[in-house]
């Protein structure tokens, strides 16, 4: 999906080690000055380079963009000569030969969700070997603040392939998914584990009914709208079916109605 910027925003500022603030902001002009050595910049590290310029997300050093004549010298630049491998732009860095984390150049998202987006995979600093971790730079951010947190991928498959996009989305219906930096405390707030056991409040519609996905069982991929003053073990039977797939919903729109037996 399209990475919400808005919510990416806020997981960043919620992440203690994310940015540093807007001193590094990256002009315009230089951000193109980059491109034209390396190619497109997706769109969520773009803005990055425009909002923070330079930072880490969890042990990982982020690429900046240097001044004007610096691109193949300066080593924190995005355009330094050792990062370009073939298809794979490395972009950020853990230190002490840790792992690195790279674009994959060739496999740009289409048009709509995702576009120009490219999936992120790692480079295991010990053996070389690569599996993949996102599918934008702002998946990159969701799943390692995820991690952090101790969240590993996410509660469920879904809500996991979700946050490897975007760290939540925010319709303008009100319907709400909530990233890494909410989900634990909207689950604590609401008491989730006492009133409903083996669920998960994954979001809310901004209008007092919790949005609910189960931690375990065969159906992990229905989403299921409760109260969320009545919320009780049985969240299948007293709440509304809304969908079977998460992500498909949410790029019709969210709602309206309930899934038809």
């Amino acid at each position: 999906m399209r990475p919400d910027l808005t919510l990416l925003r806020e997981l960043i500022e919620a992440s203690p080690g994310f940015g540093r603030g807007r001193a590094g902001a990256v002009p315009e002009p230089l951000i193109r000055e980059a491109e034209a050595h390396v190619g497109p910049l997706p769109p969520s590290y773009r803005w990055w380079l425009a909002e923070y310029g330079h930072g880490r997300a969890g042990d990982a050093d982020i690429a900046t963009v240097g001044p004007a004549g610096s691109a193949d010298d300066m080593y924190e630049a995005v355009t330094a000569g050792w990062r370009l491998d073939g298809d794979r732009l490395c972009f950020a860095v853990e230190p002490d030969c840790g792992d690195s984390y790279h674009f994959v150049l060739g496999r740009a998202g289409e048009a709509g969700a995702g576009a120009g987006e490219y999936p992120v995979v790692c480079r295991d600093g010990t053996d070389g070997c690569e599996y993949p971790v996102a599918e934008s730079f702002a998946g990159f951010l969701a799943v390692l603040a995820a991690r952090s947190r101790g969240l590993r991928d996410g509660p469920n498959p879904a809500v996991a392939r979700l946050w490897r996009s975007t760290p939540g989305v925010l319709l303008d219906n009100g319907v709400h998914i909530y990233g890494p930096h909410l989900i634990q405390e909207r689950n604590e707030t609401f008491e989730v584990p006492r009133y409903a056991p083996g669920w998960v409040l994954v979001g809310d519609d901004s209008g007092g009914d919790g949005l609910l996905m189960r931690r375990h069982g065969r159906d992990r991929a229905s989403v299921h709208r409760l109260g969320l003053g009545a919320l009780c073990e049985d969240v299948a039977t007293d709440g509304e079916r809304v969908t079977d797939g998460l992500l498909g919903w949410l790029r019709a729109g969210g709602f309206p109605g309930p899934v038809r037996p």
